[in-house]
């Protein structure tokens, strides 16, 4: 299953929010701000795709994003 994350405007700020959330994974003053955060989830949850929408509510880019890279394993 392929996370997804959209990054929109709000009163409060620019919200990131998982796709079938109840509530914005996190609040940014930038809509800057609010991407790095939505490709840090997105990237920690095994990758997916980041949408931005502008202020006027229309997608404006759609980002796929690779997953973070696990450590190599170790024994221990």
């Amino acid at each position: 299953m392929t996370t997804e994350y959209n990054v929109f405007k709000t009163d409060a700020g620019w919200a990131t929010k998982r796709q079938g959330a109840q509530r914005a994974a996190s609040i940014s003053p930038t809509q800057a701000q609010a991407y790095e955060a939505a490709k840090g989830f997105v990237s920690n949850a095994g990758g997916g795709e980041v949408s931005v929408h502008g202020v006027n509510g229309k997608i404006r880019d759609k980002n796929t994003i690779k997953p973070a890279v696990d450590p190599k394993k170790t024994e221990g």
